[in-house]
């Protein structure tokens, strides 16, 4: 009974998100503050997404294998890389570390 009452929390909760964004006057979309939160908040989720993944475990905060791959990545785009051999480097990478047991 308790998924169920989530699941239609999370229902609620989503379509009351978008209606009240659907409210918000267009005068207030075209602020630039907004304009430049709007366009930084999707970077900073997903900065905030791998950094929760790469170093947490769940409740613990841990250096493995992930961190490894992480930073090849990072190398990667430093170096302008494509983003598949971005992907890749981080993948062969972790798997190296993971292969060598740490």
């Amino acid at each position: 009974m308790n998924i169920w009452l989530a699941i239609v929390l999370t229902v609620v909760g989503c379509y009351a998100v978008k209606l009240a964004g659907l409210l918000v006057p267009a005068g207030v979309l075209e602020r630039p503050l907004v304009r430049r939160l709007a366009a930084l908040l999707p970077v900073a989720l997903l900065a905030a997404l791998t950094a929760q993944q790469t170093f947490a475990d769940g409740r613990a905060l841990v250096l493995d294998a992930r961190a490894a791959g992480l930073a090849a990545a990072a190398v990667a785009l430093l170096l302008r890389a494509p983003l598949l051999f971005v992907v890749a480097a981080a993948v062969l990478v972790t798997a190296g570390v993971r292969a060598l047991g740490a």
